[in-house]
């Protein structure tokens, strides 16, 4: 699946693909257990709260999160972007990029904190409706955790550039989703509300940003002198990246919170509860496609800063899949046997069931064109990424104000589904004309095909033998599993198989991957 070098190079499109798949196996492994602590998270929420209550608490997540997508103005891209090609250390140039990166940021963030606490009580009858007396100060707290979010968000972007991928997973893939489940869910035992229950999601995040400051200190030289005055150019070539991509930024970080909000505002705290628990399994399923993504994108940078094209689109299709092999029967299985799913949250939740199926079949497309959106993004070109997320978010609001109303949790996931469908597209015509590579190949044809089928045939199984339910999701995955034991056995597959795990392991010679001495960024 590799590329040969590219012309006058001696960048290897296989050897890049190897370091990206041992890159990736981290992150994967650190999404896998994301996504397991993230479903547990949904069910303690709508469990311990009960569809209006889990609306009030996803809303009020949405709004950290959105809150938090809109302060980062894009400098947590900004940092993958700028730092791989930099120099680390006391004598190096690194260390500059951080008060560029972080004082706007922390400023805007701190503006709207004091804002939103000022303007909570008046903001909860609607963003909250159905909390009660415990709307306002959920909001106030909801909001005063805005600047320790953003920190924490930047300096994580930081830590993924400087580090191993294993402290980035630690962080973000353990330390987070495991803490959160076991706070908020101690909270619902103890019988308390959901202000107790926020800020039991709230705390661990606070906790990262002093885990993420201790890390990064390290290799920027921090301690050592490292200088930390920016020269001019420092600040106009990095917000030059990233202000396009503030927007961008927002948008994808805020997709599902968005729709939360409006069918919150639309059609009420119960169907915003149900999309939002449905949200939860979709962007469970997201996770391989983002471990892979913040895995290989310090790596994108420095290949496409470095003109490396060919051995760039060899790594994205090489992890694309990875990604659509990893995600699709997921997919697959959430539209076929979406009640069974929700069942888990309780019975109230069965209405959101359409609501999945749309959902997950979207979701092909997001995953199935791969990490795009890195492609344009390490690439410098944050402006046509805020062009496709913007198509995006058109027809995502545009949709969702005509469909909420009379369709609730379902019109709201007619309307994400259009969006998600037109921001990938968009982007994947975008990628294909900057790399000017092909970004598909027989190989991800082949596995699209393999696995459509062999999911689908298991699914049909399950629906024709025992329905849509939990004993029909059963009957599929046993049918999965079977044929799964029997391909291990064709000798074909096992050497494909012995291949995949050859090349991972396999000696690698290619260039160091700390940061290195800044590409020329003129024209970008």
């Amino acid at each position: 699946m590799g590329a040969a070098p590219a012309a006058g190079s001696g960048v290897d499109g296989a050897t890049e693909s190897r370091r990206g798949a041992r890159t990736g196996v981290a992150g994967l492994a650190g999404a896998a257990a994301s996504g397991l602590f993230g479903f547990l998270l949904a069910v303690v929420i709508t469990r311990g709260w009960g569809p209006v209550g889990a609306g009030a608490f996803f809303a009020a997540i949405g709004v950290v999160t959105v809150a938090t997508a809109v302060c980062t103005l894009g400098a947590e891209t900004g940092l993958m972007w700028a730092l791989p090609r930099r120099r680390a250390g006391a004598r190096g140039d690194a260390a500059r990029v951080l008060p560029v990166a972080l004082i706007p940021p922390l400023v805007a963030a701190v503006l709207v904190a004091v804002a939103g606490v000022l303007a909570a009580a008046a903001l909860a009858p609607r963003l909250l409706s159905g909390s009660g007396a415990e709307g306002p100060p959920l909001l106030a707290v909801t909001f005063a955790a805005v600047p320790v979010v953003v920190g924490m968000t930047l300096l994580l972007a930081a830590v993924r550039c400087l580090r191993p991928i294993r402290a980035y997973v630690g962080v973000q893939f353990l330390l987070l989703p495991i803490a959160r489940p076991a706070l908020v869910g101690a909270a619902a035992l103890a019988g308390g509300g959901l202000l107790v229950g926020m800020t039991g999601w709230l705390v661990p995040a606070a906790l990262a940003l002093l885990v993420c400051l201790t890390l990064v200190a390290g290799p920027l030289g921090l301690t050592r002198g490292a200088r930390l005055r920016p020269a001019p150019a420092d600040w106009s070539t990095f917000w030059s990246f990233a202000l396009p991509r503030a927007a961008s930024a927002a948008i994808d970080a805020g997709s599902m919170w968005v729709g939360v909000l409006l069918t919150s505002v639309l059609a009420g705290q119960a169907d915003a509860g149900v999309f939002g628990a449905v949200g939860r399994y979709v962007l469970a399923g997201q996770l391989a496609l983002q471990g892979l993504r913040v895995a290989v994108s310090p790596q994108l940078s420095r290949l496409l800063g470095q003109g490396e094209r060919a051995a760039a689109a060899a790594v994205h299709r090489h992890l694309t899949v990875w990604a659509l092999v990893l995600s699709w029967p997921v997919y697959l299985l959430l539209a076929a046997f979406a009640p069974a799913f929700l069942r888990l949250f309780g019975p109230e939740f069965d209405a959101g069931a359409p609501a999945m199926t749309v959902l997950a079949l979207a979701m092909l497309v997001n995953t199935g064109v791969g990490n795009v959106q890195s492609l344009l993004l390490m690439g410098g070109r944050s402006g046509l990424h805020l062009a496709a997320t913007l198509a995006g978010l058109v027809v995502t609001v545009s949709l969702a104000l005509w469909l909420v109303p009379g369709h609730g949790a379902t019109g709201a996931a007619l309307a994400w589904a259009a969006g998600i469908v037109t921001e990938n597209l968009t982007a994947a015509g975008c990628a294909r004309a900057v790399v000017g590579q092909p970004l598909v190949d027989a190989a991800l044809l082949r596995a699209a095909a393999g696995t459509v089928a062999g999911v689908g045939v298991a699914a049909l199984a399950g629906v024709l033998v025992a329905g849509r339910g939990i004993p029909g999701l059963v009957v599929a995955l046993a049918v999965l599993t079977i044929g799964c034991a029997g391909l291990v056995t064709v000798p074909g597959v096992r050497r494909r198989i012995r291949a995949g795990i050859r090349r991972i392991r396999g000696p690698e010679r290619a260039a160091p991957t700390r940061p290195r001495t800044p590409a020329p960024t003129k024209g970008r």
